[in-house]
């Protein structure tokens, strides 16, 4: 491995970062974590919000209701770009349910709407990594009500500020990079683009490039704050319309500054 100086923020190759720490051997080492203590893995049952709240999935609760909202896209279009549906009947999507709620690898939250108590999404933490201090949000399944909405943009947030909250460094997000809606998604939240990874995977028989996006426990208040403002009730009018957009922060997948 080349002693090269690395790139960092603030900095080149040929002129690093003055605030780089080197070892005893001269070598550029990352920042020392002195009170950082790795996190506890996400056991909460509920998060509560003002448009949304989140329940810990259970299939005799919510499994019926998601259904019926799921049923509502006709077309199947939310299911292009996850690795199961569109379903075919009640039966199918339940079985599907139980066994993602069974994964223990996987932390599954029903997104209810306050407005009226339904459960109208799912979402997941995975890749639960507490020693790193890393996290992501996926299996994000949002139905045709929920689709950019404020009850879907503070379920994020919820997940987001929970995690941080337990002590999490890294908060994730990945898509297909064909996916645009999910990508305009992550960067709208506040997430940066950090690059793709080509031929990752494969699902529904074909490849997919995964786009990686994250936040960093740094970046979080400023999100934060972005967020809790966007998200407050004087933001929206009678019809819940925004008075605001909410400020895209990321970067999208060039690498320049979001439009």
């Amino acid at each position: 491995m080349s002693d090269r100086p690395a790139e960092r923020p603030g900095g080149t190759p040929d002129r690093p970062d003055p605030e780089l720490r080197t070892n005893h051997l001269g070598q550029p080492i990352g920042a020392e974590l002195v009170s950082w203590v790795p996190p506890p893995r996400p056991t909460a049952e509920s998060l509560s919000g003002t448009w949304s709240s989140l329940e810990r999935f259970d299939l005799d609760r919510h499994v019926a209701s998601l259904w019926r909202e799921f049923s509502a896209d006709e077309e199947g279009r939310m299911w292009t770009y996850l690795p199961f549906g569109p379903f075919s009947d009640a039966g199918e999507f339940e079985a599907t349910a139980a066994v993602l709620a069974a994964n223990p690898d996987m932390s599954f939250y029903a997104v209810v709407d306050r407005a009226d108590g339904a459960a109208v999404g799912l979402l997941a933490y995975l890749r639960i990594d507490p020693t790193g201090g890393s996290i992501e949000v996926g299996a994000v399944m949002l139905s045709p009500r929920l689709q950019r909405t404020r009850v879907a943009t503070e379920a994020i947030f919820l997940v987001a500020d929970h995690a941080f909250e337990l002590g999490y460094r890294r908060f994730e997000w990945k898509c297909d990079a064909l996916n645009e809606p999910s990508r305009r998604a992550a960067i709208r939240f506040g997430f940066a683009y950090e690059g793709t990874f080509r031929q990752a995977t494969v699902y529904k028989r074909r490849t997919r490039d995964t786009a990686w996006f994250a936040m960093v426990d740094g970046d979080w208040p400023r999100r934060r704050e972005d967020l809790l403002a966007w998200l407050a009730p004087e933001n929206f009018d009678e019809q819940g319309g925004q008075h605001r957009p909410l400020a895209r922060s990321g970067r999208d997948h060039l690498g320049a500054a979001a439009p």
